[in-house]
C-alpha cells in the first residue's frame, strides 16, 4: 500500500504523531491530511486532461493542415504574355525630322 514502509514503521509514526500532537488534534490533523491529499489528486487530474486536451487539439490542427495542403499534380506552365500592339497604331518606328 504505501510501498517500502510496513506495518511497524506505521505504527512508530502515529505514536510519534500522537505524543506531538495529542489525542485531540489528530483526528483534526487527519481530516485536513486527507482533505489536502484529495485536492491535490484532483489538481493533478485536472492538469493531466487539460494537457490531454491539449495535445488532442494540436493533432486536429496538424490532421487540418495535412489535409489543406494542395495534392501535388502536373505543372501546367504559361507563357508570359507580351505587350500586343494597340490596333491602329504603327508597328514600324516613325522618324522624326532632324535638320529644321
Amino acid at each position: 500500500m504505501f510501498g517500502s514502509i510496513g506495518m511497524p514503521e506505521l505504527i512508530i509514526i502515529f505514536v510519534i504523531a500522537l505524543i506531538i500532537f495529542g489525542p485531540r488534534k489528530l483526528p483534526e490533523l487527519g481530516r485536513s491530511l486527507g482533505k489536502s491529499l484529495a485536492e491535490f489528486k484532483r489538481a493533478s487530474n485536472e492538469l493531466k486532461s487539460t494537457l490531454e486536451e491539449e495535445i488532442r487539439l494540436e493533432e486536429v490542427q496538424q490532421q487540418r493542415a495535412e489535409a489543406a495542403k494542395p495534392v501535388p499534380g502536373p505543372t501546367v506552365v504559361t507563357p508570359p504574355v507580351e505587350a500586343a500592339t494597340p490596333v491602329g497604331e504603327a508597328s514600324v518606328p516613325v522618324r522624326q525630322n532632324q535638320g529644321a
